[in-house]
């Protein structure tokens, strides 16, 4: 039998509500969305960020700029296009200089999330990186009409509303760099008990 520490209804992944979702007052339907499943809030704080945390927070892992410059010299060729450059590292100076320049255009809200397979259910109710191909009934699909080649025109970062992490271990470095220890609490709620009681015991009087 697995240990409860590494149960996967303990697992955390780390959510932000981006400033174009603050400014369309979406924050009490995003957090609907992650609540109406069964996952727990466990931290949450509003904050305008500055330029360095935002930097920090997409270069957390060290081969961010090879890999995200490869994919999108990758996304260019597969739609027939010339990408920018051939090198990853300059492509990905540019998205690193818009995304910073996105997420601190005005508030944000940092969320930590716990619940059974949290990374994979909050990317799954999120929907994928680009709104215009999100499936309806994501939030990206449902409530941002914005796409890679708006983006790309304008010379910004694409608007997708949450920021949401990708696996297990970006999660656990993306909430030791949003939270300290003891802002995300540990607590019980009651829907607990449904969602995991083996025996859905106490319920009968």
């Amino acid at each position: 039998m697995i240990s409860m520490k590494n149960h996967p209804k303990y697992e955390r992944t780390l959510v932000i509500i981006k400033p174009d979702g603050i400014q369309r007052s979406l924050v009490g339907e995003v957090i609907k969305r992650y609540e109406q499943i069964g996952l727990k809030l466990t931290a949450i704080k509003m904050m305008v960020a500055t330029p360095e945390l935002i930097e920090k927070h997409y270069t957390l892992d060290p081969e961010w700029r090879t890999v995200t410059g490869l994919k999108t010299i990758k996304g260019y060729k597969d739609k027939g296009m010339k990408p920018p450059s051939e090198d990853p590292h300059e492509i990905t100076t540019k998205i690193l200089k818009n995304l910073i320049r996105y997420m601190t255009s005005g508030p944000i809200v940092a969320m930590v999330w716990e619940g059974a397979h949290a990374v994979a259910i909050v990317r799954k109710l999120t929907g994928g990186t680009e709104p215009l191909t999100s499936d309806a009934g994501t939030i990206r699909g449902d409530f941002v009409m914005d796409s890679y080649k708006m983006s790309d025109d304008d010379g910004r970062s694409v608007r997708n509303i949450v920021h949401a992490s990708g696996s297990s271990k970006e999660a656990e470095d993306e909430i030791k760099h949003w939270f300290k220890p003891e802002e995300v609490i540990r607590y019980k709620s009651i829907q607990e008990k449904i969602l995991y009681d083996v025996n859905l015991d106490g319920i009968l009087e």
